[in-house]
């Protein structure tokens, strides 16, 4: 056998060669993987989608002084494509994505990455006006129509809004001085507003600053409102946090809401528009629910409720710093119901009233209403409450010859401020009873005993809503 033997010089520079290629590959071997890096993450939905985009895709700048409006539409008019394929999500990739109101569409996903902030455009031409709500008959700031919604959709099948807690800020200081100076033309917009639409979810965002209400489904059933962050001055007007409209089936929860209105308003609406519309809320869930809103309340129930209110379940709800707990608001004029309101494991500290209810809330629409509609309110029951830093106890107050009637309230107790009314409990034109409330209510509910402990029932049986099963959806996205 014979060796072929290599001179040093040659071995040397064979060694530089093979280090070389070596090298080459290595860097090729980055190269490669860079050219297959991803976005990759996952989320849960009501639905997954089979075909993904980025914003980015569709000329999207997220400098925050960019328009994005004609990207956002561009990108869902493309993606709406594949409705029946599948479906589609749009990624909103971490930046600052200044934008006008833009539409969505059935069988879509919106997901916010983390660090990803919708901006919504303080220049009017980027808000369509649209007509007044058929329930309302007018808009709720002017007469006439509304400016769209930031993120609007109508007629709509299976929806999600959604993301990694990214943010969407309504930048509603301007909005907020048109309304107090009295130069809007047209109502406010929401941030979020879904109409005429079923399998909703909305959930996992921070939202900031909306110029009115904050999320709005309206209409709609099968609706899905979890892991929300509402956050606005407690000065700022109307900035009511979620507030389902005319809704069946429909789930809140794990939401923490600091606002300038109610945190949460359940409503049907209003006057005699309300009442030919006559479509209720019912089937409500609100579990797990913080609330801080020192004028307003922690959930209201009205007063646009013409169409009626029945089968809210409330409970394990935190308040704190809120003029009011749970609040029933209507007057003469409203008709409709609010009725089967269960309430249970709510925690209270410095409140003006625990329970409030008022039969003389009295705006209207117009001149029009029926002085002879007459709301109905009945059976309605709190049970596990404990309130601390009280002013008051209760205002209950229904309407002469039209009284609220089967209010049930045990298992109560309310610690009261330093400077507490004289009269803890003020009812008129109410009826009901009480069991272990402290302090004694007044003579309307009377006292059951501590036998009577559990007379005011929560169901037990499960609604459709709690029924639905979120399933683990991913994203990816790779760079060539």
């Amino acid at each position: 056998m014979e060796f072929w033997t290599i001179p040093r010089t040659t071995q040397v520079t064979v060694v530089v060669a093979v280090l070389t290629l070596l090298v080459l590959l290595s860097t090729n071997g980055v190269e490669s993987r860079k050219a297959l890096a991803t976005d990759y993450f996952e989320y849960s939905a009501i639905s997954c989608r089979t075909h993904s985009a980025s914003l980015t895709d569709f000329g999207g700048v997220g400098d925050g002084t960019t328009s994005n409006t004609k990207a956002f539409q561009a990108a869902i008019n493309q993606l709406s494509q594949y409705a029946s394929d599948g479906g589609s999500q749009l990624f909103v990739p971490a930046g600052k994505w200044l934008t006008g109101s833009f539409n969505l569409t059935s069988h879509f996903t919106l997901f916010l990455d983390k660090d990803a902030v919708l901006l919504a455009s303080q220049e009017e031409s980027e808000w369509a006006v649209i007509d007044p709500l058929p329930s309302y008959g007018r808009g709720r700031d002017t007469d006439g129509g509304r400016f769209i919604s930031l993120i609007f959709g109508t007629n709509l099948t299976d929806v999600v809004i959604t993301g990694d807690n990214g943010t969407i800020d309504g930048q509603g200081a301007l909005w907020w001085e048109k309304f107090h100076k009295g130069k809007l033309k047209y109502t406010r917009p929401y941030l979020i507003e879904i109409m005429y639409s079923d399998k909703v979810q909305i959930s996992n965002l921070t939202l900031l600053n909306s110029p009115s209400w904050n999320v709005h489904p309206v209409y709609s059933s099968n609706v899905l409102v979890q892991g929300i962050t509402i956050l606005a001055p407690v000065n700022s007007p109307n900035t009511d946090g979620i507030n389902p409209d005319s809704c069946t089936n429909t789930r809140i929860e794990d939401c923490y809401i600091v606002s300038g209105d109610d945190c949460v308003a359940v409503k049907s609406g209003w006057d005699e528009y309300g009442i030919a519309y006559g479509m209720p809320t019912k089937q409500l869930v609100i579990r797990r629910l913080t609330c801080i809103s020192p004028t307003s309340a922690v959930i209201a129930l009205g007063s646009e409720m013409s169409g009626g209110i029945q089968d809210v379940r409330a409970e394990d709800i935190v308040a704190i710093n809120s003029e009011s707990g749970v609040r029933i608001k209507t007057a003469v004029g409203r008709g409709g119901f609010v009725k089967d309101i269960y309430v249970r494991g709510m925690t209270m500290n410095t409140m003006k009233w625990a329970f409030w209810m008022t039969g003389n809330y009295g705006s209207h629409p117009d001149n029009n209403y029926d002085p002879n509609a007459l709301p109905v309110i009945q059976n309605v029951n709190y049970r596990d409450v404990i309130a601390e830093n009280v002013t008051m106890a209760a205002r209950l107050e229904g309407i002469s010859g039209d009284p609220f009637t089967g209010i049930c309230i045990s298992n109560v107790t309310i610690k009261l401020a330093k400077k507490a009314k004289k009269v803890l409990w003020n009812c008129t034109d109410v009826a009901g009873i009480s069991s272990a409330v402290v302090p004694q209510p007044c003579d309307l509910l009377p006292d059951q005993g501590v036998g009577k402990i559990t007379s005011c029932n929560f169901p037990e049986e499960s609604l459709p809503i709690n029924n639905v099963q979120l399933q683990m959806c991913g994203y990816q996205r790779k760079y060539f």
